[in-house]
C-alpha cells in the first residue's frame, strides 16, 4: 500500500555535542512532528544526530547537515491506528530536505503491529510532504 501525508515540526530541541570547527559541529535534536489528518495522522517523536558540514547560526537555511535518528510514528494509518518505528537518514541543503526510512520489524503496536516497508520525505514551501510504501 501507499500513503501520503505532511507534517511539521511542533517542538525542536536541538544542542551541540561536538563543536569541530567554527562551522563543523554533531548535534543531537529531540523533536516532535505533527501528521496533521491525511491518511498519515498523528504525531512522531524523533531523535536525530547531525553532522553540519558547514553550519549558518544567522540563516539554518544556509546549513548543511547528514543526519540519522529513530521516529516513533503514534496514530492512524488509512484508518487503522497503533504506533511503529522506523530508522531515519537524511540530509539538509540550502534549504533541501531529503531523508529515507525504513520500519524497523517487530516494532509496530495495535492494528499497525506486522507493519513492514519504507518511507521518504522531502522539504516543500509550507511542510514536508511524506511518503509511505508499506505491508500490514
Amino acid at each position: 500500500m501507499n500513503s501520503h501525508g505532511t507534517f511539521t515540526p511542533v517542538k525542536w530541541e536541538e544542542n551541540t555535542i561536538d563543536q569541530i570547527s567554527a562551522v563543523k559541529k554533531i548535534t543531537k535534536a529531540s523533536v516532535i512532528l505533527d501528521f496533521g489528518e491525511c491518511e498519515i495522522a498523528g504525531k512522531a517523536t524523533v531523535e536525530w544526530m547531525m553532522f553540519y558540514s558547514h553550519a549558518d547560526e544567522k540563516d539554518q537555511h544556509n546549513s548543511s547537515a547528514a543526519f540519522v535518528g529513530l521516529m516513533r510514528f503514534n496514530g492512524t494509518l488509512n484508518g487503522k491506528s497503533g504506533s511503529f518505528v522506523m530508522a531515519d537518514r537524511g540530509s539538509f541543503k540550502n534549504g533541501a530536505l531529503n531523508a529515507s526510512l525504513t520500519i524497523l520489524p517487530g516494532s509496530g503496536t495495535g492494528d499497525l503491529a506486522a507493519i513492514s516497508g519504507s518511507a521518504k520525505y522531502a522539504s516543500s514551501s509550507s511542510a514536508v510532504d511524506f511518503e509511505m510504501e508499506y505491508e500490514i
